[in-house]
Parts: C-alpha cells; structure tokens; sequence
C-alpha cells in the first residue's frame, strides 16, 4: 500500500533539501547500476535491529510528509558540476542522465509506508517500510529515510536530551585522534540524530582541524555526506556498500563467483585505479579472499572492515597480503568502519601497526549520535540501529552473512543454502550485539 496523499498532509520544512545530502557510495553505486543493471527491478526491506525502540504516531505522520517531499529534489546544475570535479571518473552518460530535469524520485510510486502496533504496547508502533522499482530509480532512498527515520524517533518518541556541548564533544574527539596519528572520515549521515546534529559534529571536527591546521589537515581524510564535504571544503569520501555484492550475485545467483563478478563490474566501470577500497564482508570475508588477488588485489587500494572482530580480521588480512600475496607490508590499506568510537579507532590502529596495515577509520553514529539524556546526564541516549537492504533482485531472494551473525539477513533457506555453497564458518564475537550498537 502506497501511503502518499497530498490532501492529508499537513505542511512542515522539509529536512532533506538536496539529492547530495547522501553518502558518497550511494552515488558510486548509483553509476555503476545505471551502467551496469539499468533494467533490473528490486525491492529494498527497512529493519530496526534494535527493535525495543519504538515509534509513535506523531513520529509516523511526520515521517509520511518527509518522505513525500523527497520526490521534489532535482540535482542543480552546481551540483552535478561539484559531482565532476570530486568523483572525476563518474561516467558521462551517468552524468547526462541524472542531469536530466526528468530525473526525480517518485515516493508515492515507491515507497510502501506502514506501521503495526505492538501488542500490549498501545501507542507504541513498529514501522514496515519497502521501496520498490527499478534498481537504478531506487537507490538513492536508503540514506535519507534512513537519516529521517532517525530524525523522526528524536523528535517525538526520546526527546529527554538537547544539542548542548554537542560541537565541543565532536572538536574533543577529533583532536584526541589527530593526537594519535588517527586518519579518520567523518561517516554518520545514515543514523545521525538530526541533519543539525550533523552540522554541529563538523562544525566541531573542522573548529579541531584549524587548530593544528598543519599536521591535521591530512589526517582528516573527509565525510562521506557529499553535501557536508561540499559545505565545509573536505572531501567527500567513500567506495561501495553490501548493496553492490549483494545485487550482482543476486541477480545471477552465482554465490561462488560474486566478489569477483562485482569486483569486475566495478573496474570496468570506473578504472583499476578508481577502484578504491573492496568490502570484504558481504558473504563472509574468508569467501572473499579465495578470489581477491591480482588484479584485483592490485587494483583496490585495501579492504574495509564492517563486521566480526576487528583485531581477528587484521591478522588475517594481513596473512592474505604479506604471506600468501608477498606484498610488502605498509602498501595496503584496512578502513575500519563497524561501530566505532575514539578508543576502539586508537586500538585498531595499534594492530594495524603491528601487523604491517595502514589504518583509516570511518566513526560515524559516535560522532553523530552520542548524546546522554537531559534528565540523567550519565545515562547514554541510544541510538537506533537501523538498516535498509536489499531484499529481492530481479524476484530472487538477495542475502546478506557477513563476519558475524548478528548481521545475517534476507531470506533464511537461502542464507542456509549459500552458507554451504561456500563452507562458509559461524563465528561470533564479543562486540556483536545488534539491539544495543553504541551502549
């Protein structure tokens, strides 16, 4: 059911204000559908892992109106040409195409919006949210309703905290990790608390930067909010997302060949030499590495880390690069970006050192969410953990397993049936609970 009817809503400023308030992946993947799968059809599924955290029907409604009125977002002509000059390798018929005065989202078409009271809990409602439609007409959803339904929660469901302190929290922690060495992008568009929280945190970052503006300026890598490195002259910073893995082997369920088969994609899309960083995680990343070698391996400049236990994934990165690849050590790089905080960025980068990595981090949720209730101010105000994934391409079940369990999804015959395919080995660790990400 398509829940958008302009003679119901009641009018409020709309949040998002621009198709570049994204993360820089979804542009990346953006390009490489439309150069790709420009006729495949999916379906996107929205789940709340921390499922305790409810909405109420103010929260709804206003979300409703939000979404509706990202169907009036155009890309400007300073836009696209901000698009050009940071992502020069985007392909030009991509460029043409989302240049176009055609080229809008449809949200009532779209985006099905429901919700479901949960029994025994009256006022208290859970959100059933599915975006549907071409591949290449659907992606750019998954970051702003997820930064709205975010948004929606702090407004009117845990509203006992304020904004206070917020910009000196943001300057602290950044000049806590430029004091260690620490290369880091700001990356917390998805689960920020609101698009001023946002604001504020970069405000905060770049007030750190100037201080030391000699040594910091290269250690502050970016944001990947295309339109928060635009605002605050950094660069806008990222590669590619589960959804690209997750897409192509979907579509020929050809779970063996995946890595590879998207890793293909990708080169011939951008380059060898815009290849960027490769997301290891997408069906377990000892499946990974069975096919990440040369050329692949010389093309991506290193691996991103978003699961299972850092340290454990360090060594055997490192394994795979220096003892079965005999690259030297220090020409690679891991980016770690799972739930991260200041002290868990200065662990990693220890053991990074000590296993011959270069480190970058991506800290997002602590940076744009980390607030403590007003009433209490040494209880933490949690944030919610929620995503959008792929859940069907082209009818067939999209899947997602990953380096640890809680971050299995799709659909549970094919996760089991993929599992074995690729032998692939149950692990948990201490970190992995997803009902409480960042307490």
């Amino acid at each position: 059911m398509y829940l958008f009817s302009p003679s119901k809503i009641t009018m409020s400023e709309p949040v998002i204000k621009s198709l570049l308030d994204t993360d820089m992946y979804k542009i990346t993947m953006h390009a490489a559908v439309f150069t790709n799968f420009p006729d495949v059809t999916v379906t996107y599924k929205y789940t709340n892992r921390s499922s305790q955290l409810t909405f109420n029907k103010e929260a709804i409604n206003w979300l409703k109106e939000q979404f509706s009125y990202l169907g009036n977002l155009r890309f400007t002509e300073e836009e696209i040409e901000y698009l050009k000059q940071e992502i020069p390798y985007l392909p030009s018929a991509y460029i043409k195409y989302i240049s176009s005065s055609n080229y809008k989202l449809h949200p009532e078409e779209q985006i099905s919006f429901t919700s479901e009271e949960i029994e025994g809990k009256p006022t208290h409602y859970k959100l059933k949210i599915l975006v549907s439609g071409s591949w290449k007409d659907t992606i750019l959803y998954e970051i702003p309703l997820l930064s709205l339904i975010s948004e929606a929660y702090f407004k009117f469901v845990d509203i006992d905290w304020d904004y206070e302190n917020q910009l000196e929290q943001a300057e602290k922690k950044a000049e806590t990790l430029f004091d260690n060495g620490i290369r880091f992008s700001e990356f917390g568009t998805r689960r920020r608390r609101s698009l001023k929280a946002q604001d504020l945190i970069m405000q905060g970052i770049m007030k750190a930067v100037n201080g030391n503006p000699d040594r910091n300026k290269s250690l502050l890598l970016g944001t990947s909010n295309i339109l928060f490195a635009k605002k605050y002259g950094v660069k806008p910073i990222g590669t590619v997302a589960h959804e690209w893995v997750m897409g192509v082997a979907s579509i020929s369920e050809d779970y063996l060949h995946a890595n590879k088969n998207a890793m293909d994609c990708w080169i011939n899309t951008f380059g060898a030499k815009n290849a960027g960083l490769a997301l290891t995680d997408t069906f377990g990343t000892d499946d990974f590495l069975k096919s990440f070698r040369p050329p692949y391996s010389d093309a991506y400049v290193g691996v991103r880390q978003d699961s299972g236990d850092p340290v454990e994934y360090t060594k055997k990165i490192s394994h795979h690069y220096h003892d079965v690849l005999k690259l030297p050590k220090f020409s690679k790089i891991i980016c770690y970006s799972d739930s991260l905080n200041v002290e868990k960025a200065i662990t990693y980068s220890h053991a990074a050192k000590e296993n011959g990595m270069l480190a970058t981090f991506g800290i997002g949720t602590n940076f744009t969410n980390d607030f403590r209730k007003k009433s209490e101010p040494q209880v933490k105000s949690e944030p919610l953990n929620i995503v959008i994934k792929l859940l069907e391409v082209n009818g067939n079940h999209a899947i997602k397993i990953s380096d640890n369990l809680g971050k299995n999804m799709g659909d549970p015959a094919t996760v089991k049936r993929v599992k074995e395919e690729l032998g692939y080995t149950e692990r948990s660790w201490s970190g992995d609970n997803e009902a409480h990400r960042w307490t």
